[in-house]
């Protein structure tokens, strides 16, 4: 419900904070005191168009903000989460609306900035307003189903219509989604019968990129090793048998140096040699020939290992051409077809279904109507049920408002609920006829739209009427009527009273009167009052209660004076002894 109010700078209001409670809420006063500037306001904060004039003057800027308590499962909480506007739970929802004397607004939403429109839907989730001039909610035709059928169809029986509808829809849907399909294979058939003949023949598998990719790497690696495993046998073996290669050129060296040392100083068994004397000349040349002796060994011991190591790495350069054939086809096909390698499998997957789809197209096609005309009966056989029981609670709503019409002064209209037959193209999940409710005001005239036939006191009357028979019915937490006892006394203002307060036994109810009688029913009580300081004309709204409250009653019944008999008159309506 709507917990505050707080206005700033618009028209007469120069600050204004109101504290609103549930239940009934009367604001009277005396005509020209502001009341319409209030409304205005609320209308303000609730995304409704802003008047030229707003703005007080002497002021740059008009603000208005209203706060709501919300239950956890008001359609508001979805819409906010859809516009991304963050609420927690419990918390109280803000509305504001600033509008410049240029005419610039500026509109948020728990502080965050929106459009204007966000702001209109979300009022008019939460506040609906009926005036002399102004109807929202019942007002609006596409309420109307809604509002049926809640208050005399079985949410079973919709909701069946709803999944009945939406399982056609996905029939149809999947027909035509066939029937394209067809269509585009049947253009391209030639195309399409050759890239799946060319895909099947390549046969792509799951991650045979990442692995051919992989065992090339290896095969290319390998191949550069044996490479150079070869290069440092042929330094070692050449190819040329007569140069000898470094082996026999150390054999040379070593037979050369041996011819230095005296005969019988070398061990060759042992392979080094050992000086016979302290001949520093010779002593140096055994040194050379023992080093050439171990480089000889070394030499053969490099090339032993080179060559195990050759055998051991042979390379296959067979299979590194076959891996990257392979690997090359794979991706030319993928180029060709404008995919990725990995997505090759998929894609021969869905061409052989759209080939298949072309080859059996008119069987599956004929099984696709079949299911569309049996979800189709489907769909008309609930529905039916549904209209019928919409007839019939059209029927009982008809009868339970014609009721409510006497005591409000309205005995001589009709309220009439018309269903009116949708073309099958288009039906919705809501069923298969649209609801209006329509108004005859007087004998002889011809029904018509809520907001078109009656006049703007007969309109709230009506809907109050509406109210107090749909009492609960509607999720929209406060209702705020504007001179809904306007031209009428008496009698009907004391009925007025009562059904406004019956309707505020569900929702929070605000109501603008110049009726004594409907002053009395209130649970809370403003008076609306208008003054003058420093010649400056003010607004201002008074909670009242008690004396005051009496006070404002008894002014109501007699006016300008205020006479005994006018409390008295005012005691009664109060119920006080």
């Amino acid at each position: 419900m709507l917990t505050q109010l707080s206005i700033r700078d618009v028209v007469l209001i120069e600050k204004l904070d109101l504290l609103l409670h549930k239940g009934l809420t009367v604001l009277t006063g005396e005509t020209g005191a502001g009341k319409s500037i209030l409304l205005d306001s609320l209308g303000l904060a609730l995304g409704e168009r802003a008047a030229t004039g707003l703005v007080r003057a002497g002021a740059e800027q008009a603000s208005v903000t209203a706060c709501f308590d919300m239950a956890p499962d008001h359609p508001l909480h979805d819409l906010l989460g859809e516009q991304g506007i963050g609420h927690e739970p419990g918390e109280p929802i803000v509305l504001r609306r600033i509008v410049t004397r240029d005419g610039r607004s500026r509109a948020y939403v728990n502080d965050q900035p929106v459009g204007v429109a966000l702001l209109r839907r979300a009022g008019a989730l939460l506040v609906e307003i009926q005036g002399q001039h102004e109807q929202m909610g019942l007002a609006d035709q596409a309420t109307h189903l809604e509002l049926l059928d809640a208050f005399g169809v079985k949410p079973a029986l919709r909701q069946a219509v709803a999944g009945r509808h939406r399982a056609w829809s996905l029939a149809r849907t999947e027909l035509a989604q066939a029937r394209h399909r067809i269509e585009e294979a049947a253009r391209e058939e030639d195309w399409l019968r050759q890239s799946v003949q060319d895909l099947a023949t390549l046969s792509p598998q799951e991650d045979e990129e990442n692995q051919l990719a992989a065992t090339r790497q290896g095969l290319q690696q390998g191949e550069r090793r044996a490479e150079a495993i070869a290069a440092a046998l042929a330094e070692l073996t050449p190819r040329d048998r007569r140069s000898g290669g470094p082996a026999a050129a150390l054999r040379a060296a070593s037979r050369a140096l041996q011819r230095l040392l005296p005969a019988g100083t070398a061990d060759p068994s042992a392979g080094t040699s050992k000086p016979a004397h302290p001949d520093t000349a010779q002593a140096r040349a055994q040194a050379a020939l023992d080093a050439l002796d171990q480089a000889e060994s070394a030499l053969a011991d490099a090339e032993g290992l080179l060559s195990r190591l050759s055998a051991d790495q042979e390379a296959d350069p067979r299979l590194l051409e076959q891996t990257e054939e392979r690997l090359f086809a794979l991706r030319a096909s993928a180029r060709k077809h404008g995919v990725a390698v990995v997505e090759l499998p998929g894609l021969l997957t869905t061409l052989r279904s759209r080939l298949e789809a072309l080859e059996t197209g008119n069987a599956r096609i004929e099984a696709l109507e079949r299911a569309v005309a049996e979800a189709r009966a489907a769909f008309e056989t609930e529905g039916a049920a549904l209209t019928a029981a919409r007839g019939t609670a059209s029927k009982r709503l008809e009868t339970a408002v014609m009721a409510e019409l006497k005591p409000l002064r309205l005995e001589r209209a009709r309220f009439i609920v018309s269903l009116e037959p949708l073309a099958p193209e288009t039906w919705t999940a809501r069923g298969m006829e649209q609801a209006a409710f329509l108004i005859a005001a007087n004998p002889g005239q011809p029904p018509g739209p809520l907001a078109r036939v009656a006049s703007g006191g007969e309109l709230s009357r009506l809907m109050l009427a509406l109210k107090v028979v749909l009492a609960g019915r509607s999720l929209i937490p406060t209702l705020v009527f504007d001179e809904v006892d306007s031209g009428v006394g008496g009698a009907t203002a004391a009925s007025i009273g009562e059904r406004l307060a019956r309707v505020a036994d569900d929702v929070q109810v605000l109501v603008v009167t110049h009726s004594p009688q409907v002053a009395a029913r209130g649970d809370n009580h403003l008076r609306i009052a208008k003054s003058v300081t420093r010649e400056r004309t003010e607004t201002r709204a008074e909670p009242l209660d008690g004396q005051a409250r009496r006070e404002e009653i008894a002014r109501m019944l007699a006016g300008e004076t205020i006479t005994e008999a006018a409390r008295k008159a005012a005691d009664s309506l109060l119920g006080i002894a």
